[in-house]
């Protein structure tokens, strides 16, 4: 069955029940239950691979135990033990004293899940499919996460949560490639959403790793946090595919609601890749976190202050940024200021309309930069679209290979029809506009504006005289009577 399949399958089972209101809920349900049921296939792998190895789940609770058996538990018997024992088991876990990391992790997942399901009989249903047609153990099978979360995503947007976009696999994968985290070094996406670039950060490592103390490193390289529950749990999920055993690191918090001050040097990391929410507003009085001059609602903006302050010296970070962060002015300016002054902000790929649909139109930015090394120069990429492309769709989506062109100029910059460079000077005489056009692209000319308002005047006239001369055509056919 494939993914768009099983998951509206079960979203159709969902719909009958009379606990479930709307698709927001439907998708948190599917959420949790794949989570337990990816969980359950992780420890099978477990208990092969290491020695000793203990269950953080008490045996009742663990999903062999009460799902696998398509004939098991179901109707009143089911949702009883859901609400009221697995549930309030699994959420004590986060709190328990004592409790393993692993333990710690099945809790964070379940602090903020819920059962929203009344059917034990449906349930059992959903249960079953879950159960029966994706082993997340098989490597065939594994990759279809990838493709489950996409689909929840698309889903999320439909229903209405606005701020859920899924950063298309190109652009991930290129701006992992580009900041290129090696092995040992800490890699943090402060707005994770749903792990996309940590994963491929693991992809990247994985390539890397030669030993066992490799392996070991590799588990201690990834941290993320994010905000909302859902995205929480599935990068959660996500880290678990990937071989990260215990995703501990995977905190589910709101980045900006600490202050920069409290921040210790040692938490600091070596790479920042992340595409964090733009066009929304923090609540009152997370500005107090930053300094004066930078204090400001907007949340790109506090996301940029604050990867600034938590990378390491020489440390490497590529974001995804709005156009309203390049252009704007006070505050925005006063952190651009600070960026090129203490980072060297080398590369901007300035990326076409049309790579978030259908979540957003807004025009978006990937910077890149280097901290401890004032920018002397900034270097733009202006991505184009695929020969026969106007926009991107579901039918023609962003594709890793149009990065190729970027990538063979990376390490050989030269100016070409969609490359330039900027100095700094003429950035600082300019206000700190980083929002910088393609100077090999000549805009469009349209003319004088008082010869366009003429010729408006002339067509509109024109409209008004054949108005006229139908409404006297139709009055004469109707004998005046209109």
């Amino acid at each position: 069955m494939s993914i768009v399949s099983l998951i509206k399958t079960i979203q159709d089972i969902m719909r009958k029940d009379v606990g479930v209101d709307g698709d927001a809920q439907r998708i948190s349900q599917i959420g949790w239950l794949i989570f337990l049921k990816i969980f359950g296939d992780k420890e099978k792998e477990w208990e092969l691979i290491i020695k000793g190895y203990k269950s953080p789940i008490p045996s009742r609770f663990r999903w062999c135990n009460w799902a696998e058996n398509a004939e098991g538990m179901t109707g009143e018997e089911l949702i009883d033990f859901v609400n009221n024992n697995l549930f309030p088991k699994l959420k004590s876990l986060a709190t328990t004293a004592g409790a393993s990391d692993r333990a710690r992790v099945v809790g964070s997942v379940f602090e903020d899940s819920y059962n929203y399901m009344k059917s034990g009989t449906l349930l059992r249903q959903v249960v079953n499919i879950i159960e029966n047609d994706v082993d997340f153990n098989d490597s065939e099978d594994r990759h279809l996460f990838g493709d489950i979360y996409e689909k929840i995503l698309k889903d999320l947007q439909s229903a209405g949560n606005a701020g859920e976009y899924y950063t298309p696999r190109a652009v991930t994968q290129f701006m992992v490639d580009m900041v290129n985290p090696q092995l040992g070094e800490k890699v943090l996406d402060p707005a994770c959403g749903t792990g996309g670039f940590l994963a491929h950060t693991i992809l990247n490592f994985e390539k890397q790793v030669k030993t066992n103390d490799d392996k070991n490193r590799l588990q201690n390289s990834i941290f993320g946090v994010e905000k909302k529950p859902l995205p929480h749990l599935l990068a959660t999920t996500n880290m678990l595919l990937h071989g990260i055993e215990v995703p501990s690191n995977i905190k589910h918090d709101n980045t900006l609601s600490r202050p920069l001050r409290n921040i210790s040097p040692k938490e600091r990391v070596h790479c920042i890749i992340t595409n964090p929410p733009f066009g929304g507003m923090e609540e009152d009085g997370i500005e107090s976190n930053f300094p004066k001059n930078f204090q400001t609602r907007e949340t790109a903006d506090l996301f940029l202050v604050y990867i600034m302050h938590m990378l390491k010296p020489r440390g490497r970070a590529a974001i995804v940024l709005p156009d309203g962060s390049l252009f704007g002015e006070g505050v925005k300016t006063k952190i651009k200021q600070k960026l090129l002054e203490e980072c060297n902000l080398h590369t901007i790929v300035r990326l076409p309309n049309g790579v978030f649909n259908p979540y957003t139109g807004i025009k978006t930015n990937i910077l890149f930069f280097t901290k401890d090394e004032a920018t002397k120069e900034v270097w733009y990429y202006e991505h184009p679209y695929p020969k026969g492309y106007k926009s991107y769709n579901k039918s023609k989506p962003m594709r890793i290979e149009e990065f190729e062109p970027e990538k063979t100029w990376w390490k050989k910059r030269k100016e070409n029809e969609f490359a330039w460079k900027v100095s700094v000077k003429d950035i600082i005489a300019n206000n700190y506009n980083l929002d910088i056009k393609n100077p090999h692209v000549e805009e469009e000319n349209l003319g004088d504006p008082k010869d366009i308002l003429k010729e408006y005047l002339q067509l509109e006239k024109e409209a008004q005289e054949t108005r006229d001369k139908l409404k006297k055509e139709l009055m004469a056919s109707l004998g005046g009577k209109i």
